[in-house]
């Protein structure tokens, strides 16, 4: 197979055909990768819609605008899920996305460009915008942070608490903070952060300051979940200070990569001067995404799944899928082998970690399960958490009872190799049973010399 460069002749079809798929062979088996929060299984008819509609660009509305509709249909079915205040007639603001990322940087732009609106108002600087969040959030919130010049103002973890602290990011806040984010399932341990909490304390800020600082809601993970298994969980626009929300359609939502939406509360926090009309493809066209051309098939897929599934639907699948997850933490449990990281509330994963690091870590976990087939990666927290290391599986709608159980006998499988072999991580000189050793508190994967405090233990990793 050509590497570099392009072959002078053409090739047959067939073989062509061939040769590429005797190498993706190599590839891991996606419904086995449990690092991944993005659906890898659709029922054949959706597969059926998504094949047929793969070769329409959905920016071009004036020749597709049944595919038009279907997405703005979406976006009021999204919208009103997160109970935007909407009349029943009434459309709501927001737009599909290639994923969260773009989904973010839209309702990131919208915050940084109202907030200088609003400071030129009050000739006051506007060139030092900053965003309060937690350490915990997704890398597309520093992308965001560095590509459009914007502070991000983080606030640190902790043993035990692995999500942003309402009380501390409030603190953070000043006149230049464009919003503060929260995040609707954390992709550390599926923890949803308390949006509630963080809108009362903001709320008080803000009588106090003047300042006006509102929320954007990170739902990526979360906002398939919530509705459906947490209805009674105020984290949406029933909050006041909660002005966009963006959700991965590709994730919970059911749908293939690569799909996201945002929803705005209503047309007024969308700035005007972000819809550009084109008509160089037919019509007169109105478009406010980052991203252009993109195929129409996912769009149409997350319209499947909404008609098809339903409220329903979806409550049966989330419910199930957080069933599944609890099978998977107490079986983890039994072995004695684990401490449990993540919440029985919040997205459906298992995070764990070893109770006793002293001879091998996480990371080799890691590794071995790769040999069964299975993705399960292991990371270290952020800061001021990065002395934990965890491993996590996240439960999807496809990852079975039977699968949880065959990955936990293939992890006590691997958990027997690793006892019977000399270990990576002796002891440190000096120390008392790997209680010592420590160098600068910093975890190195595969590393023996860091020993930190878990849950009262000192570990040696």
């Amino acid at each position: 197979m050509p590497r570099y460069g392009m072959p002078e002749e053409s090739r047959a079809k067939e073989v062509v055909y061939q040769m590429i798929s005797d190498e993706l062979m190599l590839d891991g088996n996606p419904r086995l990768n449990l690092a991944s929060f993005v659906t890898t299984w659709m029922e054949p008819e959706c597969n059926q819609l998504i094949l047929h509609s793969i070769n329409k660009n959905f920016v071009d509305a004036n020749e597709y605008p049944i595919t038009t509709d279907l997405h703005n249909r979406c976006v009021n079915m999204i919208a009103r899920l997160f109970n935007a205040p909407l009349g029943d007639l009434e459309d709501a603001v927001g737009v599909g996305t290639i994923g969260s990322s773009e989904a973010i940087m839209l309702a990131g732009l919208a915050f940084k460009r109202r907030w200088q609106d609003k400071m030129k108002a009050q000739n006051k600087p506007y060139d030092k915008p900053n965003i309060v969040t937690g350490s915990n959030v997704q890398v597309c919130w520093r992308k965001f942070a560095k590509y459009f010049e914007i502070e991000l103002k983080e606030v640190k973890l902790g043993d035990g608490n692995y999500v942003m602290d309402p009380e501390q990011a409030v603190e953070m806040v000043d006149e230049n903070t464009i919003c503060v984010a929260a995040i609707l399932g954390s992709t550390l341990n599926g923890e949803f952060e308390d949006v509630r909490l963080l809108n009362e304390r903001l709320v008080k800020k803000n009588e106090k300051t003047g300042w006006g600082t509102e929320i954007h809601v990170d739902a990526a993970s979360g906002g398939f979940i919530a509705p459906f298994l947490y209805p009674d969980l105020e984290w949406d626009f029933r909050l006041p200070l909660v002005k966009s929300i963006n959700v991965s359609g590709h994730k919970y939502g059911l749908v293939y990569a690569g799909v996201g939406w945002v929803v705005w509360r209503s047309k007024d926090h969308l700035p005007q001067d972000f819809a550009f009309h084109i008509n160089y493809l037919g019509a007169d066209q109105l478009t406010f995404t980052l991203n252009f051309s993109k195929s129409s098939s996912q769009i149409i897929a997350q319209y499947y799944q909404l008609v098809r599934l339903g409220f329903q639907g979806y409550r049966s699948i989330m419910k199930n899928c957080q069933e599944n997850a609890m099978a998977l933490k107490e079986a983890l449990e039994r072995t004695g082998r684990f401490d449990i990281v993540s919440k029985d509330n919040g997205v459906p994963l298992v995070a764990f970690s070893l109770k006793d690091r002293r001879r091998h870590d996480e990371f080799e976990v890691s590794e071995r399960l790769r040999r069964f087939g299975w993705i399960v990666p292991a990371y270290t927290m952020p800061p001021d958490a990065q002395h934990v290391t965890v491993l996590r599986a996240v439960v999807r709608c496809d990852f079975s009872r039977p699968l949880a159980e065959k990955l936990v006998d293939d992890i006590q499988a691997v958990l027997q190799e690793l006892d019977a072999l000399p270990s990576r991580c002796p002891p440190a000189a000096g120390t008392n049973n790997g209680s010592g050793g420590k160098e600068n508190g910093v975890v190195k994967k595969g590393g023996c010399f860091s020993v930190n405090s878990i849950g009262g233990r000192s570990n040696l990793l």
